[in-house]
């Protein structure tokens, strides 16, 4: 049985987790060249700005950029040019559905190397109001005293015993 090599982050878009509220994710495949794949590999990515949609049929995100390969001389493509995400048709006609009629986004939220693949994971997001990050942003805080609190609680308990 053939050993499985583990799964490699390479990049990710942690500003969509804020924007959005993120209710299903899928994971995809592109469609790259082969000094993009060079370039991912050495962790050369940026999602921030990304999208997903769909146009006559087929996934295609625009807005990421992949950063030309640094040896890939005349090989290299257009860092912005659109690439096409691989998925089953039934779930491309699913999500188009849902986008246009009900006002979700397909935004990608990371790139990781999956058993020597480029795959992205895409979700289907709706959109945060203001209110909604203050609430986020207070409940981690909140979170984060709440650990703190408890460690220090901690320390003391194990003084007190010594």
């Amino acid at each position: 049985m053939p050993q499985r090599k583990p799964e490699r982050s390479i990049a990710q878009n942690r500003k969509a987790r804020h924007d959005y509220f993120v209710d299903e994710t899928f994971e995809c495949g592109l469609a790259l060249h082969g000094t993009e794949v060079k370039s991912l590999r050495a962790g050369k990515a940026n999602l921030r700005e990304s999208y997903a949609s769909v146009t006559g049929g087929e996934m295609i995100v625009r807005g990421m950029h992949i950063s030309p390969y640094e040896q890939g001389n005349r090989f290299n493509t257009d860092p912005l040019r659109e690439k096409k995400l691989l998925m089953h048709k039934a779930e491309i006609r699913r999500l188009g559905g849902l986008v246009q009629r009900q006002g979700f986004a397909l935004v990608p939220l990371e790139i990781v190397l999956r058993n020597g693949r480029m795959k992205l994971i895409l979700g289907l997001c709706r959109g945060k109001k203001l209110y909604d990050k203050r609430d986020d942003l207070a409940k981690r805080d909140a979170d984060r005293d709440i650990e703190r609190a408890m460690r220090a609680q901690g320390k003391r308990s194990r003084d007190r015993d010594d």
